[in-house]
């Protein structure tokens, strides 16, 4: 599934535990990251591949003037309906999941990160990658990072937080941890670090 890159690790976090930045810093040695963020949004872009279904499924009024998801309307509906929510992820995880291999098949790096943000509340991951990597921090530092750059209130970002697996759950399941309570200039030892081990058991 990985074309070049048979050893892959599966990169999670919590919201605002910073897996981007961390993901940025793992290409910039070389890693292929494969991002199912990115994935996702560019299905529910204007135009986008999962759009039509959803449409189909919920409506017009979950789609923006310009043909993308309204996404803060489908946020609202799957956090108060949970059969909503089981709805979408039945929309939007096959097509996830098949741009996924098709990205990781044209990898070019020495191994492949996939940057899951719920990965192990999915379950399916686990079997999927040869480690888990969880980005952690405070859930003070997680609230704090997440009202600056999305003018959520504290209520919001904790709401969004308590549909995620636990820190305690998301450390206990993970074979690396990084941690990121202090910013930029402690994160790149660290990702360094784990470069050089994945390197070694990619060989």
């Amino acid at each position: 599934m990985n074309g070049k890159a048979a050893f892959s690790v599966g990169l999670t976090g919590g919201i605002g535990c910073g897996k981007s930045t961390v993901a940025e810093l793992f290409a910039g040695l070389g890693a292929t990251i494969v991002d199912t963020d990115a994935i996702a949004h560019s299905l529910t872009a204007p135009h986008g591949a999962a759009m039509p279904a959803i449409l189909a499924e919920f409506g017009p009024d979950f789609a923006t003037q310009e043909g993308a998801l309204d996404r803060a309307r489908m946020r609202s509906l799957v956090f108060s309906d949970a059969g909503a929510r089981g709805r979408l992820e039945a929309i939007l995880h096959p097509r996830i999941r098949d741009a996924t291999a098709a990205a990781a098949a044209l990898a070019t790096g020495p191994y492949v990160i996939y940057a899951v943000p719920l990965l192990i509340e999915s379950g399916a991951w686990r079997d999927r990658v040869a480690r888990v990597l969880a980005v952690d921090c405070s859930e003070d530092t997680q609230v704090a990072r997440v009202m600056q750059r999305s003018r959520l209130d504290a209520d919001q970002v904790r709401a969004i937080m308590a549909t995620q697996v636990t820190r305690a759950e998301r450390l206990a399941a993970a074979d690396d941890v990084i941690d990121n309570d202090d910013g930029l200039e402690t994160l790149l030892p660290q990702v360094k670090r784990l470069h050089e081990r994945y390197l070694a058991l990619s060989m």
